[in-house]
């Protein structure tokens, strides 16, 4: 029988309930358990996809061209599994399918309410999707903080499936402050947050308290008391360098040890938490850096800057930079700066490497373009995603093959030179639903050059890689493009779409159609990122 361990938050969002279900996962898998993990976002959208990244992070797609929520991610990197879109709940995805059930009749005359058809479906949800994968553990975060009128049907769902005879246990992470003008943790916080908790019918079996420091004994105590909670089962989730830690720093804890004693399983020593050990033991002894510049636009949100919008690129940065034993120096550059002031280009010299990632839309456009130029010329490792490969075509076709007005349609649909286009044949794959949405979406099959860098990197002609993106290389501009020196060096089996580009030439000028962060594991770092690591850290 699946066992539920549902994570929940109080006080404040973005403490790192997704890394903490992710570190417990991965503790039971070093004791031989097979484990997928689920979340829960409150939000009316049926997926992420239409949501701007600097209002909910990054938009992350799994191979089955699902849009999801960025925590997906770090269960991917944690786990090292394959997540399907079902692993994404959204108060509109239960909604609209409630909704469509009634029209259909499906209630058999029932008075359909929120309470208890929400819920029921909510529940009928998380369980195919345990069901489906076959695992002995499912892990279940529900987004948003307890109170939080968004996700009290998520809450209540929780609840009755221990009700319901399910083998379900409760992790309550909770934040800590400690404010400056006192220099005190404080606990007030974190007992409200359980105190909700309760009112809500949520018992919490287990406490995680985030913090700047370790939780000491008369904070444990108090929460303890208070709480009604035994002071083993409160456990510290104190601020790391690397989120790859927080296992270990579980384990040396006992986490895992209580979690399986408190479902009646037995605990045992093993290699692969030793093997792990190892690897982070090697990342706190990383003393040379690197700086990799990364050119993009989603930061700004108000007057703060969201670096989440970037996460998995981050990510994969930081694998490759942990094979390599450096560490990663991220240097962030609007490219919105080039474009009111072009000698703000130099301060890409300060960088060993760059990378433009994906995106969408007009602003910032031209800046990324001269920052790919600049690149270029000046020998600069560059890496581009998607949207950076797109805007490479652009650049070399401006500025290498002569055409002057090339563009891509998403930005000047009446150019006169489309290098970047919808192709006709995609059109019609969009109106037949094959895309999922109006985009290339999920995993796509790729072959590479025999002889290029890019086949170098990856040692095998045949990949695959996940997509998202609506524009593609025009072929009727390939041979032009190709005359004057860009190697296409992966191209769809069929051979009509351009996946992969590079300049034989330049020391690593290399860009992808594709979205191969999604793909980076911190123990086996992806292809792509090595290749820039590698020329950068020369």
């Amino acid at each position: 029988m699946v066992k539920y361990i549902v994570v929940t938050g109080g006080v404040l969002s973005g403490i790192g309930k997704g890394i903490v279900t992710a570190s417990i996962g991965k503790l039971l898998q070093f004791q031989g358990y097979s484990v997928t993990a689920i979340k829960i976002d409150p939000y009316i959208n049926i997926d992420a996809g239409t949501i701007r990244p600097t209002e909910h992070g990054e938009v992350f797609v799994t191979e089955d061209c699902g849009e999801i929520d960025q925590d997906l991610g770090n269960y991917e990197r944690f786990l090292d599994v394959n997540l399907h879109k079902d692993h994404n709940i959204t108060t509109g995805q239960v909604y609209l399918n409630v909704i469509q059930k009634e029209r259909a009749g499906k209630y058999l005359g029932e008075d359909v309410e929120v309470m208890p058809h929400i819920p029921e479906e909510i529940k009928r949800r998380i369980r195919a999707t345990a069901k489906r994968t076959g695992v002995d553990f499912c892990l279940i975060e529900i987004g948003g903080t307890v109170g939080d009128y968004q996700n009290i049907l998520f809450m209540e769902a929780a609840r009755t499936m221990k009700l319901d005879g399910d083998d379900v246990i409760f992790v309550h992470v909770v934040y800590l402050p400690i404010p400056k003008h006192i220099g005190e943790m404080k606990t007030k916080p974190a007992q409200h947050s359980i105190l909700k908790a309760n009112s809500l019918g949520i018992h919490p079996d287990f406490i995680i308290g985030r913090a700047e420091k370790e939780l000491d004994e008369p904070r444990k105590n108090t929460i303890s008391f208070t709480c009604n909670i035994k002071k083993e089962r409160i456990f510290s989730a104190p601020d790391l360098e690397y989120i790859y830690e927080e296992p270990v720093v579980f384990a040396k804890q006992g986490l895992d040890h209580e979690i399986l004693t408190k479902l009646g399983l037995p605990y045992k020593k093993n290699g692969k938490l030793e093997k792990y050990k190892s690897f982070v033991k090697n990342l706190q002894c990383m003393d040379k850096e690197i700086s990799i510049g990364i050119v993009g636009k989603y930061f700004d949100t108000g007057d703060f800057s969201l670096k989440d919008s970037y996460i998995s690129v981050i990510e994969a940065v930081k694998h490759a930079c942990f094979k390599y034993c450096v560490k990663a120096k991220l240097v962030w550059i609007n490219s919105k700066e080039f474009e009111k002031d072009e000698s703000k280009l130099k301060k890409l010299d300060e960088v060993d490497g760059l990378i433009v990632p994906g995106g969408f839309g007009k602003s910032g456009v031209e800046g990324k373009i001269m920052a790919i130029k600049y690149a270029r010329e000046n020998n600069i490792p560059f890496l581009g995603l998607c949207y950076g490969l797109q805007l490479a075509v652009v650049e070399y076709a401006r500025n290498k093959c002569g055409m002057k007005t090339a563009h891509t349609t998403e930005i000047n649909p009446n150019t006169k030179e489309p290098v970047i286009c919808i192709l006709p044949e995609q059109i019609k794959k969009m109106e037949n639903s094959e895309y999922g949405g109006t985009m290339r979406l999920g995993e796509w099959k790729a072959v590479l050059k025999e002889g290029t860098k890019v086949h170098g990197l990856y040692g095998t002609a045949n990949v695959s890689e996940r997509h998202r993106h609506r524009y593609e290389v025009n072929p009727e501009f390939i041979e032009k493009l190709e005359a004057n020196g860009l190697v296409f060096s992966g191209k769809s089996p069929n051979g009509k779409l351009m996946e992969f580009l590079e300049i034989p030439e330049h020391k690593f000028f290399v860009a992808t159609q594709a979205h191969p962060e999604f793909k980076s594991r911190p123990m086996r770092p992806h292809p792509l990122f090595l290749g820039l690591i590698e020329a950068a850290k020369q």
